[in-house]
C-alpha cells in the first residue's frame, strides 16, 4: 500500500468501529524534517471505550491486512499501565504499523494543565476525533527530542566511564575473549562515545536538532572527515581491526570532548586520557601477537 493508502486504512478502520473513540499519530511521520522513506513506521494510537473487548479478541488486528510478524511487547505487571495494549505489525507490503490502544478514560483522566504543556512539547498529531473531548494538539515543535546541552557532573560521568573501559577492551582481545572484548567496545565504550557525539552535534546546531536513535542522524550533522573516523570505530571480529577501531574512537572522542569542555568551561580530565592509552599500548605491545 501507498501512504495514502494506509493512512485511509488506518482512519477507516476507527470510523467504522464504535469503540474507537479518536487517532493520533506519532513519531517521524508528525515531523516535516525527518528523513522519508519506505521504512518510515507508522506510529499509531487509538483512544478507545471497552479496551478488554479488544483484548478479548486477538484477531481483531487482522483487518489491517497479512502480516509477516507481530510482537506485543511483554512489559511485565506494571503498576498503574491502565490495560494500554501495543501491537507492533510488520506486513506482507514491507508497511508497519506500532499501534497503541489507551483507554479513553486515561485519555481524561491526564488531560491536565501540566499534560498540556509536555503535549506542546510532543510530536503527537490528531487525525480523528468523534468526541469534543478530543482537542487537536498544539503544533508539534519535536523540542523534546531535541539534543540537551550536558551537566558538568554528567559530562565528567561520560568521560570517566569512556576511558575506565577500555580496559576491558584490551584485557578481552589479550585473553582471546572475543565477546567479551566486543561487547565492551561496542555497548559500554560506544554508549559513552555517543553521548559525548551528541554534545557536539547539540553544540554546533545551537541545541535545535535530534541525533536520532542510536546516533542514526550524525552524518547529517559531522563533518565528512569525522564521519570517515566514526565509520572506522565498527570492527570485525579480527582481533587486529578491535586494537585500531578503539584507537580511532579515543581519538575521536579526544577531539569531541575537548571541544565541548571548551564550549561549557569544564575541563577535561586529560590525566585519564594520558594514562589510559599509554596503558592501552604497552599492553598491545606486551600481550598481544597476532
Amino acid at each position: 500500500m501507498t501512504t495514502s493508502e494506509m493512512m485511509d486504512l488506518i482512519i477507516n478502520i476507527a470510523k467504522n468501529d464504535d469503540r474507537i473513540r479518536a487517532v493520533q499519530m506519532q513519531g517521524s511521520r508528525t515531523n516535516p524534517k525527518a528523513p522519508v522513506d519506505r521504512f518510515q513506521d507508522f506510529d499509531i494510537c487509538y483512544y478507545v471505550n471497552n479496551i478488554s473487548s479488544f483484548r478479548n479478541d486477538p484477531n481483531w488486528i487482522d483487518i489491517f491486512g497479512k502480516r509477516l510478524m507481530l510482537q506485543i511487547p511483554d512489559l511485565g505487571p506494571k503498576e498503574n499501565d491502565n490495560g494500554i495494549i501495543v501491537y507492533l505489525m510488520l506486513f506482507e507490503d514491507g508497511n508497519r504499523i506500532d499501534l497503541v490502544l489507551i483507554p479513553v478514560d486515561v485519555y481524561i483522566n491526564s488531560n491536565t494543565e501540566k499534560n498540556k504543556e509536555k503535549e506542546e512539547e510532543s510530536e503527537a498529531v490528531l487525525l480523528f476525533a468523534k468526541d469534543d473531548i478530543f482537542k487537536p494538539f498544539p503544533p508539534a515543535t519535536h523540542k523534546s527530542f531535541f539534543i540537551k546541552p550536558p551537566v558538568e557532573k554528567d559530562y565528567y560521568s561520560v568521560c570517566n566511564n569512556f576511558w575506565w573501559s577500555t580496559q576491558y577492551v584490551a584485557k578481552g582481545i589479550c585473553r582471546n575473549e572475543l565477546s567479551y572484548a566486543k561487547t565492551f567496545l561496542d555497548r559500554y565504550m560506544r554508549d559513552e562515545f555517543h553521548k559525548m557525539i551528541e554534545w557536539y552535534i547539540g553544540q554546533t546546531m545551537n541545541f535545535s536538532v535530534s541525533a536520532g536513535k542510536n546516533g542514526k542522524y550524525f552524518k547529517l550533522y559531522l563533518s565528512d572527515q569525522q564521519y570517515g573516523m566514526f565509520c572506522k570505530t565498527y570492527a570485525d571480529h579480527d582481533y587486529q581491526s578491535m586494537w585500531d577501531a578503539m584507537f580511532v574512537m579515543c581519538d575521536l572522542f579526544r577531539e569531541f570532548a575537548l571541544d565541548v569542555a571548551k564550549y561549557n568551561n569544564f575541563t577535561y580530565a586529560k590525566s585519564n586520557d594520558d594514562n589510559m592509552v599509554m596503558y592501552l599500548k604497552k599492553i598491545k605491545e606486551t600481550f598481544f601477537k597476532i
